[in-house]
């Protein structure tokens, strides 16, 4: 791990196409060597997009293997590139003024794609915030990510152990939450609700925390711009009368604006996590 951070410390200082380009030829190669990842991430894609031929569902995964692969690699560039460089290649649209940020409490959608990092950024670099984060197994690579994350503001990282409380009180205290609740983490603070039709174990919590802590909800995702450009991090609207009362029916207008905003760049989602891996009872499993 150490070689791999030193690696991509060396590679941020290579013009972005240049580095962009290596990661997707990068991707290419996992696409052949990661079998089983590769199989998790054509299932999900059959399932979400049975209309597609396997032909499509094989270019597609490839262009996500492509996609994951150079967003890791353009991830030094976040971690470790001056702010200068960072202002210049990403790219905010509508502009979010600082005081959306910190006009009453606010918790941030930002669904799983591959650029879910940048977004992070764009954000720290104007506000601090509070997020949760799933602690990575090797430690040096644990405290890389730890530190390009804060590298602006101070961030406070949660993990799933710590329950609500602490999140509830970081919003009280006027940091915005960076929530991420698009994973299957099983069947715990979770319902099962249509993801693309099929149904996925899907966590509750961001009604349940946007209600407690009677918190706006404003979307953010952020995507690759064409050529090598940089990358956008586009900022929604906040949500009107969300959850309302039905924690179920918000669950259900969440998945439904993550299923948008993939279909507008399917590639760029992050297909190889197993979603689909907690099945309603008498269901197979998916993935065997």
């Amino acid at each position: 791990m150490r070689l791999l951070l030193a690696l991509m410390w060396l590679l941020h200082w290579l013009p972005l196409p240049l580095l962009g380009r290596l990661g997707e030829g990068l991707g290419t190669l996992l696409f052949f060597a990661m079998k089983r990842r590769r199989h998790i991430t054509q299932v999900n894609l059959q399932l979400c997009f049975p209309d597609k031929s396997a032909q499509e569902i094989s270019q597609l995964a490839r262009a996500h293997f492509q996609a994951y692969a150079r967003s890791v690699l353009e991830r030094g560039v976040l971690w470790w590139a001056p702010e200068k460089r960072l202002k210049k290649l990403i790219v905010i649209e509508p502009q979010m003024p600082l005081d959306e940020f910190t006009a009453g409490p606010v918790v941030m959608l930002c669904p799983h794609f591959v650029c879910l990092d940048v977004a992070g950024a764009a954000v720290a670099m104007q506000a601090s915030a509070s997020s949760m984060y799933v602690r990575q197994k090797n430690a040096r690579f644990d405290e890389a990510l730890r530190r390009g994350r804060a590298r602006f503001k101070p961030v406070k990282l949660f993990t799933r152990q710590d329950g609500i409380k602490p999140i509830l009180r970081a919003l009280r205290d006027g940091l915005p939450y960076f929530m991420l609740p698009d994973m299957d983490f099983g069947l715990k603070d979770a319902e099962f609700v249509p993801f693309f039709g099929v149904p996925a174990a899907t966590l509750t919590a961001l009604p349940r925390i946007a209600a407690a802590a009677r918190a706006k909800v404003i979307p953010v995702v952020a995507t690759f711009l064409p050529d090598y450009r940089g990358w956008k991090v586009t900022f929604y609207p906040a949500w009107e009368d969300f959850p309302d009362d039905d924690m179920l029916a918000a669950t259900h207008r969440m998945n439904a604006f993550i299923e948008e905003r993939i279909r507008e760049t399917p590639a760029e989602y992050l297909w190889t996590h197993r979603r689909f891996k907690t099945r309603p009872p008498g269901l197979p499993d998916v993935y065997n």
